[in-house]
């Protein structure tokens, strides 16, 4: 069967294990799993507790007023004019990404690294997947050369690009020019793209996001949710936007149909509560910018910390990740008998306490030692610890001040766990 040639998400697995690990009374760095740990806005804790009597069904689309919030909220951030009849909402993106690929039955070219359940929707479906190669010393920056040959040989007259800007693992952004080059080149040879955009409330350098559906709206796709800015990846609530014109109803209608048949519609209360987290109220936007500002200073300093010790890190430019590779210490990773990603993750784990993804789970050939690290986690494990920091940043404390060790203990013991690791290497 099918199935049992796939395995369970390797990131909710790893924090499976990594929460096993700590109910056992192990300590454990917890890099594997990437949520945004804050806080719900008391705005919006208030908002669902005031709908928590929203019993009954909702149409498959969306609960008008919310798709509304939505096409208002998009189109103001990202300078694009979006009518509400190109939106719907989903139980999380994650199932919007998978309906989308089932209505459009298309060719999948991903690039490389790309996350980790984009590939395994497809091979569900029985679409064909493709992953873009990219260098490592390039920041993996999608080469168009390389996607031009694999379209070459696609047969199939369907094809979907995804993009994820910022990117999860890498933490890397696509700037504007290669984005407009991508557009071009997307018009031209009629494929379609999926912009996964969950994380454009995280770019570190606040106005720097360009959606490619500036530059190539007629195909298009916008995904996006509340999980990442405001820290509600349990609210499981998800929108697409889907291109204007005939081909967006066509498209629209098929998602419905598959709406009808699988989730029916998102929760009622979470529907109702997440139109005011798209009204644009001061208050949640200035709080989505200090804990986006947070994240920067945190993912910043780990990146400066473990370049420091000589590995190779991906660009901090967005979301809360670092693509970190270790090609350059393959020699002493043979001699611990570590040639592939998979197993540098498996010692980080067992030996050094470190949890982490192989960066084979998300495309990178399992040879090129890169891995994935979260810096969400750290410091952040408890349930008063997001706020801690939260309050400390508000204070006034700066970058530096708020990354000492009095601060972020953890985070100062998982470096120095990594120093180790590679002075035993020697």
């Amino acid at each position: 069967m099918l199935f049992e040639q796939l395995s369970p998400s390797s990131t909710l697995y790893i924090n499976e294990t990594v929460n096993r690990l700590w109910q056992d009374g192990e300590q454990v760095f917890h890099m594997g799993f990437g949520e945004s740990r804050f806080d719900v806005h008391p705005r919006l804790q208030k908002a669902l507790a005031q709908h928590a009597n929203k019993k009954s069904y909702l149409p498959g689309r969306g609960l008008p007023p919310l798709i509304d919030a939505v096409s208002d909220y998009y189109s103001s951030k990202l300078d694009i004019d979006f009518a509400p009849s190109q939106v719907i909402v989903g139980p999380g993106s994650k199932v919007l990404i998978y309906a989308l690929q089932a209505v459009l039955g298309a060719d999948l070219f991903l690039p490389t690294p790309s996350w980790v359940s984009y590939a395994p929707q497809a091979s569900m479906l029985g679409n064909r997947c493709r992953y873009i190669p990219a260098r490592v010393e390039n920041n993996y920056q999608l080469d168009l050369q390389e996607l031009d040959k694999l379209v070459q040989e696609s047969t199939n007259p369907s094809k979907l690009l995804i993009l994820n800007s910022p990117n999860n693992p890498s933490g890397g952004a696509i700037n504007d020019a290669l984005l407009e080059q991508i557009a071009d080149y997307c018009r031209a040879n009629n494929i379609l793209v999926l912009s996964d955009e969950i994380y454009f409330q995280l770019c570190f350098e606040p106005g720097t996001h360009t959606s490619i559906a500036s530059y190539y709206p007629e195909g298009s796709f916008v995904f996006g949710g509340l999980s990442k800015h405001l820290s509600l990846g349990g609210w499981r609530i998800g929108v697409a936007l889907v291109p204007p014109g005939n081909f967006g109803r066509k498209v629209m209608q098929n998602l419905l149909i598959f709406a009808s048949e699988t989730w029916s519609s998102v929760s009622a209360p979470i529907q109702y509560a997440a139109i005011e987290a798209y009204r644009l109220h001061p208050d949640i936007e200035d709080y989505v910018s200090d804990c986006c500002a947070i994240h920067a200073i945190r993912s910043r300093y780990i990146r400066s910390q473990l370049s420091a010790l000589g590995i190779h890190c991906s660009a901090a430019e967005g979301a809360f990740y670092i693509a970190a590779n270790f090609d350059s210490f393959k020699q002493g990773l043979a001699n611990s008998g570590v040639t592939t990603s998979t197993d540098l993750c498996h010692h980080l784990l067992e030996k050094w306490q470190i949890a982490s993804l192989p960066g084979s789970d998300f495309g990178v050939p399992p040879q090129i030692l890169t891995i994935r690290l979260s810096t969400s986690y750290l410091d952040m494990e408890g349930d008063d610890d997001p706020d801690r920091i939260y309050q400390l940043y508000k204070s006034g404390h700066t970058g530096e001040q708020l990354m000492k060790q009095e601060h972020h203990p953890v985070t100062a013991s998982a470096m120095r766990a990594f120093a180790a690791f590679l002075n035993s290497l020697n």
